[in-house]
């Protein structure tokens, strides 16, 4: 089931740094792949889940909201609005991502690298 990692964040008169320095400590997987997400329009993203493969999604610039679920279990809506939130969403978990604001910039960390193979697309 997804849930949110808080980052540490710092602040002063310069601005903000959101850290994750220590992903082996800060994330329940090793990073094997990152992606980015951004130039969005109204239409939905992702619409699948992953065989194997975990995902740490952070805003880094305006907003979205993340609908995930599992086989059997009611959706959960995650509104991301801040670099400092950290969604962790477990393989064999459908994702959709939607509701983007225009200026949306999203990294996403991924525990494997890109495997078609790795995609479930059927929505049961």
């Amino acid at each position: 089931m997804s849930y949110f990692k808080s980052l540490p964040n710092h602040s002063d008169k310069r601005g903000s740094l959101t850290i994750i320095d220590d992903a082996k400590s800060k994330l329940p997987f090793e990073v094997e792949r990152i992606f980015c997400i951004h130039s969005t329009t109204d239409l939905p993203r992702g619409g699948h889940k992953h065989y194997k493969t975990e995902e740490a999604v952070i805003c880094i610039k305006g907003s979205f909201v993340i609908t995930t679920h599992e086989d059997g279990q009611p959706e959960t809506d995650y509104v991301l609005d801040s670099p400092d939130k950290c969604l962790i969403v477990e393989a064999r978990e459908w994702r959709v991502l939607h509701s983007f604001s225009p200026d949306a910039v999203i990294i996403v960390l991924a525990s494997y690298h890109y495997d078609p193979a790795d995609y479930i697309y059927d929505h049961k």
